[in-house]
């Protein structure tokens, strides 16, 4: 987050996670972030959580400026400058996303963007997620 403070999956159990890795040199993972943020909206973040994880090397030098421009209000700043998440989790490019459940255990995974605003998305995860 923008403190430099180390946040893990941990952090979020209980809610189904939706993690997109991307970087602000990944055309296509701009072209999405905006529809992850409608979706973050449309789902309860009680139950269900959007981490846009940048795996920019500058850190929040890069994606600061970026952020203030690009207007995501649902969405919190993530940074992996060490690109170590992409390398951990098998990640062959990006934008890729990966669906945690309740328990941190992977659901699902989708290599390229998606259209995550989508009436089929939001009503499909928010069955997932248990979200009214």
């Amino acid at each position: 987050d923008k403190n430099d403070n180390w946040v893990g999956l941990a952090n979020f159990k209980g809610r189904m996670v939706l993690l997109n890795l991307w970087a602000t040199w990944c055309a296509p993972c701009i072209e999405e972030l905006p529809a992850l943020d409608r979706l973050q909206e449309a789902i309860s973040s009680a139950h269900f959580v959007v981490i846009a994880l940048s795996l920019d090397r500058g850190g929040l030098a890069e994606v600061g400026p970026f952020w203030s421009r690009a207007g995501l209000p649902h969405l919190h700043i993530y940074m992996d400058p060490s690109m170590t998440a992409g390398q951990m989790l098998g990640v062959r490019g990006l934008p890729t996303t990966i669906l945690i459940d309740q328990e941190g255990f992977e659901i699902a995974r989708y290599e390229g963007p998606a259209d995550w605003d989508s009436e089929n998305s939001i009503s499909h995860l928010k069955n997932l997620s248990n979200s009214p």
